[in-house]
Formats: C-alpha cells, sequence, structure tokens
C-alpha cells in the first residue's frame, strides 16, 4: 500500500525527520554526499557505457582522424548535383574535391558562385591554434549550412585538410541521398609530422601502387612517409647496389613529387652503417664489413664514409623537394668493433663512434639542405647525448635517460609505434583472447603510447608509424594500423580502438561492409595458429649468426619451420608404427577448431568483396591469403588421414588382404599428391594476387639477376629466399615430394609380390 504522498514529497519528510533527530545534521549531510557521488557515478557509468563515442559518430558520422573542435547545429544538410564549387581549380584541394566527388559519389560539380556553393579559400590566421608554424599551416575551418559550404585553411595544407573532412562526412541517408552534418569544425594537428612507413627490404612495389598508398595517406591527413629504400634504388654512383628493376632518380622524383601536390613529403630512409646486408653483401664492399660480418659497415674505415654518403647524395638528387632524410642508425650494434679501429672495443668507445657518425651524417645533410632524423638508442649512453646535434629529430627516444639532456639541447623526438614487427602473414591489430589469457593489439598499444608516452615529456613534433618488411607481409594488411597512426597522431588519445576501426572499414572500404572487425580477427587468429602449428627446428638454411644487440656471438642458432611427414611402411609385409597424429595431436586440435573458422572467414570475405564499394583488391589480398591459410588444416587433418590409411594398409597385410592393403597404399598415396597440388595451388594464387601490386621478389631484369645473400646477423623470415617461396618454405621442408617417391615404391613393390595390379595411383601435376 502506498501513502498517497509523491516520491518527492516522502524525501521532504524524510528530511525534515533527519533535522530534528539526534545527529540528523550529520546523517542528512552525509545522504546528501551520497546521492551526490550516486550521480557522478552514474555519469561516469553513463560515459564509460558510451565508450567514449564522438559527437559526429553518434551521429552516423566518420572522420579520420578526429577534429580539434567540432560544433553540431541542427540536422542534416543535403547535398547533391545542385551544388556547385566556387575555388581555384588549380589548387590541389579543388582538384582533390572534385576528382572524389566523382569516383566514390558518381557526382559531377561544375565550377561556379551562386546558389549553394561550397566555397574554397586561403586565409592566414583563420583558425588560431596558439602552436608552432608547422602546425598553424595545416589549420583550417568547415562550416555547412544548408546553402552554403565554406573552407578556409590557414594555408593551403590547412584547406586541402577541410576539404578531405568535407569528403570523409558525406554519408547516404535512408532515402539514399547524400547528407552533411550541419556544423562548425575548427581543426589542426596536435603534431607537427605523422609519419607512415614503407619498408621495402624484401618487396618493390608498383608505381601506381604507391601512388594509391599516397591518395590514401593523404586523405588520412598523413603529411610523411619515411620510405626505407634499402637496394630498390638504383643509387647511380654504386650501380651493383640497386636490385634488378630498382627504381630509377626519374621514377623516384615523380613519387615525390605526386607526395608533394598533396602535402607528403617522401622523406628517405636509408639504413646505415647497420642492417647494411644489401650493401656489403657484394664482394665490391666486402672489405668494409665491420670484423667480417655483413650486417653492419666499420666506421674506422673512412671509405665507409665515402660510400654511405655517396648514397645519400644519390638520393637526395632523386628527392627535392624533401626538406628531411632519415639516416636511420636503426639497432647499430657493433660500432668500433673493428681491427681498424684505434680506440678499444667497448661500450663507451662504441657509443661514442656511434655518435661521431650521426654528427658527421648531420653536418654532411645540413650543407644539403635536408634536416635529419635518426634512432636515438643502443649503443648511445645518456652521457654523450649532449654531444648530439640540436636539429637532429629523435625518431625512437631509445632510453628514457636521453630525454633530459634532448631537452637541453631543444632536440624534437617523434613518438614511436610499431604496427608490424615480426608477425608473420597478418599483423596483430587488434587485441585478442586466447588459451594463454588477452593478447593486447597493436593499435591498442599504439593509442595508449601515442597518447601517454615518454615523449611528452620532451618535446615531440611528430609521429611515426613502423611497418617493418622482416616477415614479408603485404602493405595491405598495414592500412588498418598506419590509419591508426594518423588518427592517434592528429588527435591523440580521443578516439578509442573500437571506434577507430569501425570508421576505418567504412572509410576505406565504403559504408556497405559488414563485419569487418570480425574478419580482421579471424585473420590474425587464423595467421597465429599458422604459425604455431609449425616444429621449430635448427636451420637447415642458416648457419649460426654473427650475435644480436647483446653482443658477438650472442644469440646466433637460428630456427625453421617444419613438420615430420608421417612414417612408412616397411617392406615385405608393411610393418607400420604410427607417429604423426599422436606427435602433432594439439596441431590437429588446432586444425579441426581453425579449418571451422577459415571457411566463416571466406565467406565473410566473399560477401564482402560483393559490398566494398573501394580497395577490393584489399579484400582479394585478404581472400588469397586466407585460402594459404586454410590450406594448412587440410595439410595437418590430410597427413593425419594418410597415416589412418597407411594404418589400415598394414592391418589389410596382416589379414592376408593384399588387395586391400594395395588400396589403402594408394589412398594414402593420393591424399598426400592432392594435398601437394593443393598447396602449390593456393601459393601460386597468392604470389599471382601479390604481384598485381607489387613487382615479382628477386626479379631478373635486362639479363641482371638478383644478387642473394643472407644477413648473418638479423633473422628475417622473408629472407630466407630471394622469391616469394620462402612463404612454402615450412610445407616444402616437410619433403612431401620424397616421401611420395618412397611411398610409389613400396606400394609396388609390395603389390608386385603378391600380384597384385596397382589401380588408381596419382600421377604428379605438379610443374617441377
Amino acid at each position: 500500500m502506498t501513502s498517497g504522498k509523491t516520491g518527492r514529497q516522502r524525501i521532504r519528510t524524510g528530511f525534515r525527520r533527519l533535522r530534528v533527530a539526534p545527529g540528523g545534521r550529520w546523517l542528512r549531510f552525509g545522504l546528501v554526499m551520497a546521492v551526490l557521488m550516486t550521480l557522478v557515478l552514474l555519469l561516469l557509468f553513463a560515459s564509460l557505457a558510451n565508450g567514449g563515442v564522438t559527437e559526429l559518430r553518434q551521429r552516423g558520422y566518420s572522420v579520420i582522424p578526429q577534429p580539434q573542435k567540432v560544433e553540431l547545429r541542427g540536422g542534416d544538410v543535403v547535398f547533391g548535383s545542385d551544388w556547385v564549387v566556387d575555388g581555384d581549380p588549380e589548387t590541389m584541394a579543388y582538384r582533390s574535391l572534385v576528382a572524389d566527388l566523382a569516383e566514390f559519389h558518381k557526382l559531377e560539380l561544375r565550377r561556379g558562385s551562386g546558389g549553394k556553393v561550397v566555397k574554397l579559400a586561403v586565409r592566414k590566421g583563420t583558425v588560431a591554434t596558439g602552436k608552432e608554424p608547422g602546425i598553424e599551416r595545416q589549420a583550417y575551418r568547415l562550416e555547412i549550412t544548408p546553402r552554403r559550404i565554406e573552407i578556409t585553411g590557414n594555408a593551403e595544407a590547412g584547406l586541402f585538410y577541410g576539404v578531405q573532412t568535407l569528403l570523409q562526412l558525406l554519408k547516404r541517408d535512408a532515402a539514399g541521398r547524400l547528407v552533411l552534418p550541419e556544423a562548425v569544425i575548427e581543426d589542426w594537428p596536435a603534431l607537427q609530422l605523422r609519419f607512415l612507413h614503407w619498408d621495402t627490404k624484401h618487396h618493390q612495389d608498383r608505381i601506381e601502387t604507391l601512388k594509391r598508398y599516397l591518395d590514401w595517406s593523404a586523405r588520412f591527413k598523413v603529411n610523411m612517409i619515411a620510405f626505407e629504400l634499402e637496394d630498390k634504388f638504383e643509387y647511380p654512383s654504386h650501380p651493383v647496389i640497386g636490385a634488378p628493376g630498382a627504381f630509377t632518380t626519374e621514377q623516384l622524383q615523380e613519387l615525390v613529387d605526386y607526395g608533394l601536390e598533396r602535402f607528403i613529403q617522401i622523406v628517405p630512409d636509408v639504413q646505415a652503417p647497420a642492417h647494411l646486408a644489401y650493401v656489403l653483401k657484394h664482394p665490391e664492399f666486402a672489405e668494409l664489413r665491420a670484423d667480417g660480418n655483413n650486417y653492419e659497415a666499420t666506421l674506422c674505415d673512412p671509405r665507409t664514409y665515402d660510400l654511405i654518403f655517396s648514397m645519400y647524395d644519390d638520393v637526395i638528387r632523386a628527392t627535392k623537394g624533401v626538406n628531411y632524410f632519415y639516416v636511420s642508425t636503426d639497432e647499430v650494434y657493433y660500432a668500433g668493433i673493428d681491427k681498424r679501429c684505434k680506440e678499444p672495443y667497448n661500450e663507451v668507445n662504441r657509443s661514442l663512434k656511434w655518435v661521431e657518425f650521426v654528427r658527421k651524417a648531420r653536418d654532411f645533410l645540413a650543407k644539403r639542405g635536408r634536416r635529419p632524423l635518426a634512432w636515438v638508442e643502443y649503443p648511445v649512453l645518456p652521457q654523450h647525448v649532449h654531444m648530439l646535434p640540436p636539429d637532429l629529430i629523435d625518431g625512437v627516444i631509445g632510453e628514457e635517460e636521453y630525454l633530459e639532456p634532448e631537452n637541453k639541447l631543444g632536440m624534437r623526438q617523434l613518438a614511436y609505434v610499431s604496427m608490424q614487427g615480426s608477425e608473420y602473414l597478418f599483423p596483430n591489430h587488434l587485441s585478442l583472447e586466447s588459451e594463454s589469457g588477452l593478447t593486447r593489439g597493436r593499435l591498442e598499444a599504439a593509442y595508449e603510447k601515442i597518447a601517454h608516452g615518454r615523449h611528452w615529456k620532451g618535446n615531440p613534433i611528430g609521429v611515426f608509424g613502423a611497418a617493418w618488411d622482416d616477415s614479408g607481409l603485404h602493405n595491405e594488411t598495414f592500412w588498418l594500423g598506419w590509419s591508426a597512426v594518423a588518427q592517434w597522431g592528429w588527435n591523440p588519445g580521443t578516439v578509442s580502438v573500437a571506434q577507430h576501426a569501425a570508421e576505418f572499414f567504412e572509410t576505406y572500404y565504403g559504408p556497405r561492409v559488414a563485419g569487418m572487425a570480425e574478419v580482421y580477427r579471424r585473420m590474425q587468429r587464423q595467421a597465429r595458429a599458422w604459425r604455431s602449428t609449425w616444429d621449430r627446428v635448427t636451420s637447415r638454411v642458416r648457419g649460426p649468426g654473427y650475435g644480436n644487440s647483446r653482443g658477438k656471438g650472442i644469440g646466433t642458432r637460428r630456427y625453421d619451420l617444419t613438420l615430420e611427414p608421417p612414417p612408412l611402411p616397411e617392406l615385405p609385409d608393411l610393418r607400420f608404427k604410427p607417429g604423426f597424429a599422436s606427435k602433432y595431436e594439439k596441431y590437429l586440435d588446432t586444425a579441426k577448431e581453425r579449418a571451422i573458422e577459415s571457411r566463416q572467414l571466406l565467406a565473410a570475405l566473399h560477401e564482402n568483396l560483393g559490398r566494398a564499394d573501394r580497395n577490393r583488391y584489399n579484400l582479394e589480398v585478404f581472400t588469397a591469403l586466407a585460402e594459404f591459410m586454410g590450406h594448412k588444416w587440410d595439410l595437418l587433418t590430410g597427413l593425419a588421414g594418410a597415416e589412418q590409411s597407411l594404418l589400415r594398409a598394414r592391418d589389410a597385410a596382416a589379414a592376408n588382404k593384399p588387395a586391400q592393403a594395395v588400396g589403402h597404399l594408394v589412398a594414402a598415396y593420393n591424399r598426400v599428391q592432392r594435398l601437394r597440388e593443393d598447396g602449390e595451388r593456393v601459393f601460386s594464387k597468392l604470389k599471382a594476387v601479390y604481384e598485381k601490386s607489387r613487382y615479382p621478389k628477386g626479379r631478373s631484369v635486362g639479363g641482371r639477376k638478383f644478387f642473394h645473400k643472407l644477413d648473418d646477423t638479423k633473422d628475417h623470415w622473408a629472407d630466407r629466399t630471394p622469391d616469394l617461396s620462402f612463404m612454402m618454405m615450412p610445407e616444402r621442408s616437410i619433403g612431401l615430394e620424397g616421401w611420395l617417391e618412397k611411398l610409389a615404391g613400396i606400394t609396388r613393390s609390395y603389390a608386385k609380390a603378391h600380384g597384385v595390379p596397382v589401380k588408381g595411383l596419382a600421377e604428379p601435376r605438379l610443374e617441377e
């Protein structure tokens, strides 16, 4: 029964009673505080439940990167062919707007100034950021009203970025109309330089591929590409270094000019004096190997400087218009470890030798108008950081102790994050649950590091999103990570990993794709399971290494991936002791589970190939990869099935049923032969898909053959073979071809001994 009082009246009555009760004042105060705390917690939980979703996203709009200031007004603005564009048609902002409207929305806008108009203009000081000039120039203001859209940039770059925001905001409503939010946006980057990393150690992209990468980088407001050229440039002063078909000076400049039009500098990254196997492998440079290893050049021979600086000059001549140069200094483990060095090899002299190289490189580049970036890391000691050039940009901040002397010098830093390291086949983009617990994804790590990393204790100038080519992954697998670096380099800590991933899928593939987050997670699970279901054995391909970061002779053992095939029966009675299924029981359990997932993944990929409005090639790469990984589960279960056939052959022979025994032997042979053929088929398809955007790995051009020699320090999976066949090395190392030959011989010998014909033995259909 209720008293008839409202809830508010009952609360008031309760407070009056507390006022007159002993200690009521304190009880009342406590109740008030409890109510307030409850309200605060409710607001907090509401915020958490919302997941930090931005206002634009709540309205169904996607923008990468998220703008700094957004003021939403009213409803939506319908956009169509009745609008005109008012601006300079020669500017990249104008050309980009018109081209992308036509490509993505089949909308042809004419130039004009009346009626519904998109007004493009540059007006210095439109947006007062209070930031350094390099950031100020990238700022813009975008105002969207029902009859007028005005984009004003502080400079040409800002205007271009405002256009990219407008283009991304366009979406279809329920009636199929293109709409925009009525809004005012003022925007600028938090970090001036936003680097993506093109690493071409083990592949060479086609020119048209790299231009498409520049287009998408520009859409995400990236303004720097660190192009790790390795031997994919001709180096006119030393032509032997450039791989067959390497980019010429004219081709590289063509790419640079294409990027500069889109406000992107392609910054050459020349690995030296370490990671120099692409040079030191050649006999012409053998004398410059530090202590005889082909990983690092000696810093105690002036010819090393002559070589490296001549390479610098070659690249500078091919990258006119670029203001920076990546000296790299990545993993210089052994600076000063050479008999030609006068100073004893120890940690102090090693550090000083590293500093000497950086200082000389800086002076060389400064005379040519380039500002250097370098990995400031091991082996430099904190007490030597003050000796570095103040205008050097630290691209990695190897130790926390470096920051104090760097700050005193006025040095700038990059927030370094790695979107790919040593994963095989597909990067660990997203966090995943596994038997061992939660595996943290690279996006989550990048979000935290860019927003809260130690670079903020310095004076950061930018962000660097590495995507290493060590394992030979296709660059299409990097785009989710690259776009995340663009997102958080522009506006750190604002957009969650989940929101960014969702917006990327809609932006990169188009709004009609579905379930892409799960597609990516399945790709990750398949790739990690593919890697974990091989035996790791001492390498038959690579000898002992030279050493690692802990010293010469340390960590020298190398490994290959392989499996042991099922044992073969023995003549004359087909004695057989099975071992494959028992040894690989866990692998087979994984194969059964992942085979189901593989079918689900391929179904989702094929569905989205039909839904994607753009970048379908990306999904084609994923599909070829998914088929390649899915074959692994057929391989494991098929070899186990072949073993069962051999077991049945043994039992039939013991029961004096030779015809049945031969039939089981033939069944085992045919099953493994089909597995072998299927493996080569899916690999051939993968290779063909990859080479739509890349040149054949290790190709010969104009009579020149690729000179392949393994790096004796770094153990890169993609370096195992000059061509793409490193991906098939684990399967080919099983030795199924020889296994089949032996089984065929056993089958024929047993059949002949028992007067039984051999029927249905499949002949190999592989091109040897």
